[in-house]
């Protein structure tokens, strides 16, 4: 039997001189950028192919995250259009509170009133947590004072009190009264605070330690004791008089030795909240040093109670979305509100702006007669208000957004206002130059072009201008930038917006 020898490998041609030959490194050159052309077809074929798949599991994925889904809401509808309160019962039971809540609120009248009531004795009082003020008020009367009680005693102190504070004298009293005495001191206590105060956001429950114990008898102590808060993070060491000292997280508790004081272990450098701090103070001091919790003292420096990072978080929410419904012109969110109510609350908002369009009207109808001979500066005017409108309320955003986040100084303010002023100056050239363009070829005329250019730059740069320095003034007479600074932007670059518009085509073209 012959054994061959290995092939030799297929050589490329060469030339005479042993080179290769330009055909054959041609060739190979070809074939390996037609192998990596379609390596990369097919490597995006299956990107496509993967991102579809992902789509469908996203959809599929987040609908498996919560229980309210959208086959259970029709279930639901089919139940309460067919008055079958046990298949309602069987749908609606096993529901989280915070689900629960949302398809509360989703429905309204006799529809409402029978989600509430259908569970019964069963209704779980955490749902009342999740719900909107509105829909808290209009529901509290559908309950038992079974539940209502067993809401009271089993709820954390800050969301009893939040849910007591909604309601009228004579049904406070009846629900204080079924708490028990220490209970019910602490409650009534904590009804006394301001309500956007930190003493009406914390919760009395908490856990403190005195600084000889060890790690091995905090420990015991928490193992043993059965009143701890339901959820906490951090344990706060106190002296006799219950001043805190320090703060230990459960994480560096549980990695410590049994032996070791807590006094060691424990953070000394933690941040304690004023009883009267107000509440978007204390959730500017959580995210500005990332806080889970901070305990709250009274004027004594005394420990009376704790702010958890979930209460801060529902705070948050809620300021970004006062601010948000203010810029808007809407005082409150009315969105579960009588009609009548919401009908109020915009009256007043659109009786400013009504007065604002009528000033704005004045200039208008003082160059009654240039608008008569020139009838192009009536279809152009709107435009430069709106330009000028619109860069304002872009800075308007900026500014109102810095000035709540503590963003915005005396330091910097400076800086800030001449960035805007630059930046609505460029936008204005650069706009000018469009409008300009477009007028001429409208209207065939380079005065009236020239006019549009110079009264769009001018707008722009009073909306930059007036877009920071009223909310920054507002800021410093205590008024809240939100609030009022969209009625005067729009007054402002309105005003401005006609008065040089108009006011130089008086002056240039006639």
């Amino acid at each position: 039997m012959s054994v061959e020898g290995p092939k030799d490998p297929v050589q490329e041609p060469v030339d005479s001189f042993g080179t290769r030959s330009i055909a054959g490194a041609d060739s190979a050159d070809i074939q390996r950028k037609a192998r990596a052309k379609r390596k990369k077809k097919k490597l995006k074929r299956r990107i496509r192919s993967l991102e579809k798949e992902l789509a469908v599991y996203d959809s599929v994925a987040a609908s498996k995250l919560y229980g309210l889904t959208p086959e259970l809401e029709k279930e639901v509808a089919q139940a309460l259009a067919g008055d079958k309160p046990r298949q309602l019962y069987r749908l609606v039971r096993p529901l989280h509170a915070a689900d629960h809540a949302d398809l509360i609120e989703r429905y309204s009248g006799r529809d409402r009133e029978a989600l509430v009531t259908v569970l019964g004795r069963y209704f779980d009082p955490e749902t009342l947590t999740y719900l909107d003020d509105k829909v808290r008020e209009e529901i509290i009367p559908l309950l038992d004072d079974e539940v209502l009680r067993n809401a009271m005693h089993m709820l954390e102190s800050d969301d009893a009190i939040e849910i007591l504070g909604e309601l009228d004298d004579a049904d406070q009293a009846r629900l204080l009264d079924a708490l028990p005495d220490h209970e019910r001191a602490m409650v009534e206590e904590g009804l006394t605070y301001d309500e956007a105060s930190a003493g009406r956001l914390m919760q009395r429950e908490m856990v403190t330690v005195p600084e000889h114990w060890t790690v091995g008898q905090t420990i015991d102590f928490m193992r043993t004791t059965e009143q701890l808060p339901n959820n906490f993070y951090d344990i706060f060491v106190v002296d006799p008089a219950h001043h805190p000292l320090g703060k230990l997280s459960l994480s560096h508790l549980l990695r410590s030795k049994r032996p070791i004081r807590v006094a060691e272990v424990m953070r000394k450098d933690f941040h304690k909240v004023p009883l009267v701090m107000d509440q978007e103070d204390v959730a500017m001091m959580f995210r500005q040093y990332g806080l889970v919790s901070a305990p709250v003292v009274d004027a004594d420096e005394r420990l009376i109670g704790m702010i958890t990072v979930d209460d801060v978080v529902e705070v948050m929410n809620e300021e970004a979305e006062e601010d948000i419904l203010r810029l808007g012109g809407v005082a409150n969110d009315d969105l579960h509100g009588g009609l009548l109510s919401t009908t109020r609350s915009r009256f007043s908002w659109l009786a400013v702006n009504l007065v604002t369009a009528i000033v704005a009207s004045g200039v208008i109808g003082a160059f009654e007669t240039t608008i008569e001979k020139i009838v192009a500066l009536a279809v152009l005017m709107p435009i430069v208000a709106s330009m000028g409108g619109n860069a304002g309320t872009q800075t308007l955003t900026v500014a109102v957004r810095a000035l709540s986040m503590r963003e915005l100084s005396s330091t910097n303010a400076f800086k800030f206002v001449m960035k805007e002023m630059t930046v609505g100056s460029l936008n204005g050239i650069m706009f000018a130059l469009i409008a300009a363009a477009a007028c001429w070829a409208w209207f065939g005329d380079p005065k009236i072009a020239a006019v549009m250019a110079s009264a769009m730059v001018i707008n722009l740069f009073i909306a930059g201008l007036s877009g920071t320095l009223i909310p920054i003034t507002l800021e410093r007479f205590k008024i809240d930038p939100a609030v009022a600074s969209t009625v005067f932007l729009t007054t402002v670059t309105d005003v401005v917006g006609f008065f040089t518009f108009l006011g130089l085509a008086a002056l240039f073209l006639i």
